[in-house]
């Protein structure tokens, strides 16, 4: 998950403090909005939240009821 939001950083970082031009941004914009789109990504991220809920689901189970709050 760490790697994932490097990443993103990096390339909004890219893409904002780009000196490539208006061209370049527009390939990279266009190459986000195909990858957003594209039915695989969408089912690694409902499986990444599918883990996270199982996940969280457990930690909570774990804690119980005595947890302080």
């Amino acid at each position: 998950m760490a790697k994932l939001s490097f990443l993103a950083g990096f390339g909004a970082g890219y893409v904002l403090g780009s000196k490539a031009g208006r061209e370049r941004y527009e390939q990279i914009r266009q190459g986000w909005d195909r990858a957003k789109d594209d039915p695989r990504l969408q089912s690694l991220a409902g499986m990444a939240q599918a883990r996270a809920d199982d996940a969280l689901s457990s930690l909570r189970a774990k804690m119980g009821t005595d947890a302080p709050r």
